[in-house]
């Protein structure tokens, strides 16, 4: 048992679990807006101009999904919204105070159009760049390669920051640190979640708190495509029956209902995305009420799974042409079938399972219909979790899946970093050119 990484996993939840407002693609550029003026210690009046640069994977991203609390899509109104009332201290949450005058102002900004987006010539995958200028100043905010971090700002054209640059002679330990799943396996992760002193990992409910009330909000409101409501009505009807397959989909559905439809609450996000979270979040919720399970079996469940999560994105780039909604749903599948009695050969064989069934699932944006899924997702993690606890599964012999779970998990990883690469220019040329 390699209780030497507990620490690093740890460090990793705490800083790849986090609370975001809204999706996380558009409110990073929300949040660079609100740094730049915040910079420049102006009122939204003075703003003559707010210039937003973004890569092509953030521009997929941002297109189609509502800002939360403006019954609006895009990146324009992300940025806008971030320079007029963004809290620049808020990080992903950065949206909170947004109240219905400010969104007034910024509809009225993007009406004289003084927002412009457009995609930028660069390497980074996650990439935005946004400038905001008054008549006689300017200030750029660059974020890359993390939700939140601020590559560098210029005020008036000078640098007044940059991010150091990685120390390319980074000991070992500080690489683990950074990444602990150089050195770790599937089963290493589901060492930690069982065994781990519970007061260290008991920060981890906080997933189920956000996520919850979110899935409510989403049966009650009229969000997105209504997806967890649809399944819902139609067991009112008769048409659907109610039992632990159709709550796992109407609550996992409903929750991205809400968060893609622009509720004004935040969800516990997972690798950057609260989509992701909210499909590593809900399945486990769900199944844990159903087997009545307590506090300590549901904060167990939580991390196994949010970890694996993190384990299986760690291989792949932070956004890409895969749908990150369906390797969140492995680490659902781990939690799962931990909590209905699997031990870590049935999880291994569930998640190559998921893998067998649903990888290459694309990604063409964050919008609306990411609750179906993430609901299908959520659907293939209780079918492989079921199967694999009866002894069956997706073999080695079959397909990319291999015969040890690690090596299937870097096969999956291969498929989103190599050829859906090419997939990925192909979709935002459709989306874009539509």
């Amino acid at each position: 048992m390699k209780n030497t990484l507990w620490p690093a996993f740890i460090d990793v939840v705490k800083r790849d679990v986090v609370p975001a407002l809204g999706c996380t693609e558009p409110v990073s550029v929300a949040l660079a807006a609100a740094i730049a003026v915040n910079k420049l210690n102006i009122k939204h009046q003075d703003i003559t101009a707010i210039n937003v640069l973004v890569s092509a994977n953030l521009m997929k991203n941002g297109m189609g999904v509502t800002v939360p609390g403006t019954g609006m899509v895009g990146l324009e109104v992300a940025a806008a919204t971030g320079a007029v009332a963004g809290d620049c201290q808020a990080q992903l949450e950065v949206l909170k105070n947004l109240t219905t005058e400010d969104v007034a102002i910024a509809k009225a900004m993007i009406d004289k159009k003084l927002v412009s987006v457009s995609v930028a010539n660069v390497s980074n995958i996650l990439y935005a760049k946004v400038t905001v200028l008054t008549d006689h100043h300017s200030a750029s905010v660059t974020i890359a390669d993390s939700h939140t971090h601020i590559l560098a700002i210029e005020e008036d054209g000078i640098t007044t920051y940059i991010a150091n640059p990685k120390n390319t002679t980074q000991t070992a330990q500080q690489a683990e640190n950074s990444n602990p799943f150089i050195n770790a396996c599937a089963q290493d992760i589901f060492d930690f979640a069982t065994q781990a002193p519970l007061a260290d990992i008991h920060f981890i409910e906080q997933a189920y708190q956000l996520n919850n009330a979110l899935s409510i909000e989403g049966l009650q409101g009229n969000y997105g495509l209504q997806v967890g409501a649809t399944f819902q009505r139609n067991i009112e009807r008769g048409l659907l029956s109610a039992g632990l397959l159709t709550d796992v989909l109407l609550r996992t559905a409903a929750a991205s209902d809400a968060r893609m439809g622009g509720a004004m609450k935040p969800a516990m996000s997972n690798s950057g995305s609260g989509n992701q979270g909210i499909a590593a979040t809900m399945p486990v919720v769900v199944v844990a009420e159903f087997i009545k399970a307590d506090e300590e079996q549901l904060i167990r469940a939580l991390m196994l799974s949010h970890l694996m999560a993190i384990y299986i994105k760690s291989h792949q780039n932070k956004l890409s042409a895969l749908c990150g909604a369906t390797t969140a749903s492995m680490g659902a599948v781990a939690g799962m079938t931990w909590l209905l009695g699997g031990n870590i050969q049935q999880i291994s064989a569930a998640i190559n399972s998921m893998i067998g069934d649903i990888a290459g699932m694309i990604c063409d944006g964050a919008k609306t219909s990411c609750a179906m899924k993430v609901s299908s997702s959520a659907g293939s993690a209780i079918k492989s979790a079921l199967m694999a606890l009866d002894g069956l599964g997706v073999t080695g012999n079959e397909g990319i899946v291999a015969h040890d779970v690690d090596s299937t998990i870097r096969n999956l990883s291969a498929l989103a970093n190599g050829s859906m690469t090419q997939t990925d220019i192909q979709i935002l040329d459709i989306m874009i050119n539509k």
